[in-house]
């Protein structure tokens, strides 16, 4: 039996991979604790799923076989593994991964001293329409790109950390097609939206980050297929999340470096960096 604990249950993914275990994937996983910051969360999942709180973030140090961070803020998400990196447990950090990106490669650095294996990040990347299209782009099915457009909700103002909070989706819809690709952005935020031009290597794509509007949509343009669509989560997309953290548990290597999991984190900044400067500005990604 695995045991594992939930830190920062304040959204819906605690709730999500709560009853994915109750309704019986990974019988061999048990969570044996869960906490927040907030006060109601915690005990509204108690109530329905019988989980222990826990008074503290870290009193599970050395006592599970890996940890899920799901904190809305993520200035809380490295806070909450620092105490269990020296296990080198397996971890699961939702997005965004930090807040910062050298805050992210500090995590990092950690994270490969200590041999701690990751997963994570936004469950966009797992969406139906996502994975075909970044398989139709692999196979070159769309010919020469002629542009591309990625829309994503935003949720401006808030108390988790601004930009950081949602915009992780968008940018890791744009890196499951693509790849890490993106060169240099160019941003403006107007509260409660935001939009960007993001250079590829490949393709210039359009972000349109909607405030408050809670649809995702996807379009890629070539001179042989163009295909744009509305972009929803797929059935099994929380599954395939949960999945990628049980074959850490199993022992089972990591499915990205740690350089590729936090290169988001980089272009968030450059987007942050771009409004602030009216400029295009470059990702600029510190090696781990």
């Amino acid at each position: 039996m695995f045991k594992i604990a939930i830190l920062g249950c304040e959204n819906s993914h605690a709730h999500t991979f709560l009853a994915l275990l109750k309704n019986g994937r990974h019988p061999d996983v048990e969570v044996i604790g869960i906490y927040s910051d907030e006060e109601q969360p915690p005990k509204r999942l108690q109530s329905e799923f019988g989980v222990p709180i826990m008074k503290s973030y870290d009193e599970l140090v050395g006592k599970v076989d890996g940890i899920m961070i799901t904190a809305r803020h993520g200035d809380n998400h490295y806070k909450y593994a620092k105490p269990y990196l020296a296990s080198g447990i397996p971890m699961f950090i939702d997005k965004p991964i930090t807040c910062n990106g050298a805050e992210a490669v500090e995590f990092m650095r950690e994270a490969k001293k200590h041999g701690v294996r990751l997963s994570g990040g936004s469950t966009c990347k797992y969406s139906l329409s996502v994975l075909e299209i970044a398989e139709q782009y692999k196979n070159g099915d769309f010919g020469d790109l002629l542009g591309a457009h990625i829309c994503a909700p935003l949720e401006l103002p808030n108390i988790y950390g601004g930009f950081y909070f949602y915009a992780q989706h968008l940018v890791q819809m744009v890196t499951a097609i693509f790849g890490n690709t993106i060169e240099s952005v160019c941003a403006d935020f107007r509260d409660p939206s935001a939009s960007a031009l993001m250079r590829c290597k490949d393709v210039s794509v359009t972000a349109s980050y909607i405030g408050n509007c809670w649809n995702y949509f996807v379009g890629v343009y070539g001179s042989k297929l163009c295909r744009s669509e509305q972009c929803k989560a797929s059935p099994d997309s929380s599954n395939m999340e949960f999945d990628d953290f049980y074959d850490l548990l199993t022992g089972k290597e990591m499915k990205e470096s740690y350089d590729s999991f936090i290169y988001p984190v980089f272009v968030l900044d450059a987007l942050v960096r771009s409004n602030e400067s009216r400029q295009w500005e470059p990702i600029n990604v510190i090696p781990v």
